[in-house]
């Protein structure tokens, strides 16, 4: 983005970081703050132990970007300062309060209204355009969570927070709930003070996760955690990890939700991440019954369309199978015969533990037979020898 050819009378760079300011809290964000980009303190350090231990899962591309993600410049060496931005997305209740509904789906926070990346790039361009014109100069580049940038460090460099014993950033002001877009300048804008760490000895969000993903306070390990088996993963969920994951079907919201800091937290102000009312319990059967066009119009502009139908029901069967429910045994059968194997194989795991043990053999030598998928084939193995 180049700095438009008609010129104003150029700003001081404090009085620019003002104005920048006021602009950002009237397009709705929260907080803000300027950061040195070579200021990310320890948290390179961490992201190669992080990725030398392979906690990534299948997310190969951070261990791919590793060197650009530690060295925030290696991405663009003229950048000299990195505007951080905060937009409170605070929930209207307590997210785990759906976790005792088990033939209901918890659904995160930050998925039950419109993809917040669309939204916060269309502000960030905006005020990055603004910038420009302000400045009568420069050069700059907007980033949400879609380049290889270590955003909360940056961010915790700023002052908005500091990065928790969750590996999230947590504010004084707004608890855990922020979601954070950056603005990259060839502008020398005065940078903010970092904020230090305020956690002290509190582990409340590393005792709220229901996988153990932590194996160390501001460590965690993506193979276990809840958000990353729901999304990012792209096989078969661990069995041994399935029945610790309740009725979360996409995301997790235990850690950020467990935090002290959290009481400082208000109701966010963007009404498009708001929720909308049929994604806050959605009932497991309906949502078993989706077909690829039914599941892409039933989630308009969200994040939860990325992931596909077929994860999205592999969550869903698993939810199913830790309900207890047996009402619900028939949409898992349906899906027996789906066209996914995916979603076959969690069906399967999900009628395993609904069914009695003599009608699930039944089942087992109706279907198993005609099964030509090795992993699902390995579903009914497995859930035979149980």
């Amino acid at each position: 983005m180049n700095a438009p050819a008609r010129k104003t009378q150029p700003l001081p760079l404090p009085e620019l970081k003002d104005r920048l300011r006021d602009l950002a809290l009237e397009e709705g964000f929260d907080a803000f703050g300027v950061a040195d980009p070579d200021k990310a303190g320890e948290a390179g350090d961490r992201l190669r132990h992080w990725v030398a231990e392979q906690r990534y899962g299948d997310m190969g591309w951070m261990a791919d970007t590793l060197e650009r993600r530690v060295h925030a410049r290696a991405m663009w060496p003229e950048a000299l300062r990195v505007v951080m931005l905060g937009m409170n997305y605070g929930p209207d209740e307590d997210p785990r309060a759906i976790l005792e509904e088990r033939s209901r789906a918890a659904i995160s926070v930050y998925a039950k209204g419109e993809d917040y990346h669309e939204i916060i790039k269309a502000k960030l361009k905006r005020l990055a355009r603004a910038l420009l014109a302000l400045a009568g100069e420069g050069d700059v580049k907007v980033f949400v969570d879609t380049a290889p940038l270590m955003e909360k460090p940056l961010a915790m460099a700023a002052g908005l927070g500091w990065q928790g014993k969750h590996t999230n950033l947590v504010s004084r002001q707004r608890g855990s709930w922020m979601f954070l877009g950056a603005i990259a300048t060839t502008l020398d804008l005065p940078p903010d003070a970092p904020m230090g760490d305020h956690c002290g000895q509190c582990r409340a969000c590393l005792d709220a996760c229901p996988t153990a993903a932590f194996p160390a306070p501001y460590q965690i390990d993506a193979r276990r955690c809840v958000s990353y088996l729901t999304i990012e993963h792209k096989g078969p969920i661990p069995r041994e990890l399935r029945p610790l994951m309740g009725n979360r079907i996409y995301g997790c919201d235990d850690c950020l939700a467990a935090c002290p800091w959290n009481k400082f937290a208000a109701l966010g102000r963007e009404a498009k991440l708001a929720a909308r009312d049929e994604n806050r319990a959605p009932d497991l059967a309906g949502l078993a019954t989706l077909d690829d066009a039914a599941f892409r119009a039933r989630f308009p502009k969200s994040p939860i369309k990325r992931s596909g139908r077929g994860r999205f029901l592999r969550n869903v069967l698993t939810a199913i199978g830790n309900s207890g429910d047996t009402g619900l045994i028939p949409s898992a059968q349906t899906l027996l015969s789906d066209d996914d194997a995916l979603v076959r194989g969690s069906a399967v795991w999900a009628l395993s533990r609904l069914l009695p043990e003599a009608d699930f053999a039944a089942l087992a030598a109706r279907h198993a037979p005609d099964e030509a998928d090795p992993e699902v084939q390995a579903e009914w193995m497995a859930a035979r020898a149980t």
